[in-house]
């Protein structure tokens, strides 16, 4: 925690100035938030989203490539493809990869959200099955009920599981975190969507990588040395100092600043 308030008045406008920086439209052409902001449906924005967000490792042109892929294997209409597909339709995809990300896990991915649709409509009703606003913090609780909906009655291969985080493991879900910083939190500048309107952005998490947790540990946020959980909590602590209502906005500077600006 900081603890001279001239350092964290200095800090905080600081960094609020590089969200305002990098918060920017400008921001979408080279991230793969791009591929969901291809789309005006809820569905599918969510659906596809939470696809590219899963796969979202690694430079950020070999993301976007493997995502133009799995959109054309969808027709381009993902949310309809995965309510209406049918097994020839999956069987296209034998010959997806992305890195660790093969065929075998896309048709699981996509069969289990069929079944998560026709179950609970939207995956927003997945993660505020698992949100206590009274008690809860933020979305550990949460994200790790998602993680066991997604793989309730099923036993998928190791390599499939690994895809998607679970806190109560100790992951820092940087990924999922992402992915819940795209659907829940609204901006003047159109980079975030929005579009989920019952999970206040107050406890989202930052997005936490080799980039942010160094630009975190350069400016005194972070002491641990592995980006875990803990490690997230620790980032949130400090960044809901500096904006108890929207922390994640963060995100955008503590990026910037590591990708753009070298700091580490």
């Amino acid at each position: 925690m900081l603890k001279k308030d001239l350092k964290f008045k200095e800090i905080k406008e600081f960094l609020d100035e590089k969200v305002l920086q990098y918060n920017q439209p400008d921001f979408i052409k080279d991230d793969p938030i791009q591929i969901p902001h291809l789309f005006e449906n809820k569905f599918d924005i969510e659906v596809i989203g939470f696809i590219i967000s899963t796969i979202s490792w690694g430079k950020r042109n070999m993301i976007i490539n493997s995502a133009h892929k799995i959109l054309s294997l969808m027709d381009n209409k993902p949310y309809d493809f995965i309510i209406n597909h049918s097994q020839s339709d999956l069987e296209s995809m034998s010959h997806f990869v992305h890195r660790t990300f093969q065929a075998e896990d896309l048709k699981y991915f996509i069969k289990t959200l069929k079944r998560i649709y026709n179950k609970y409509e939207t995956l927003e009703n997945v993660f505020l099955e698992g949100l206590d606003l009274k008690n809860d913090s933020d979305m550990r609780n949460s994200i790790s009920h998602f993680h066991n909906v997604f793989f309730e009655n099923c036993l998928p291969n190791f390599r499939t599981r690994k895809h998607l985080a679970n806190p109560e493991k100790g992951s820092a879900s940087k990924r999922l975190n992402m992915y819940l910083r795209w659907m829940v939190r609204k901006d003047n500048q159109n980079v975030d969507f929005g579009i989920w309107q019952n999970i206040p952005t107050s406890f989202l998490s930052c997005p936490l990588d080799v980039h942010t947790g160094n630009v975190g540990r350069a400016l005194g946020f972070i002491t641990r040395n592995q980006n875990d959980w803990k490690t997230v909590e620790e980032l949130d602590k400090h960044l809901r100092m500096l904006d108890p209502i929207d922390p994640v906005k963060y995100d955008f500077a503590l990026f910037g600043l590591g990708v753009f600006e070298g700091w580490k």
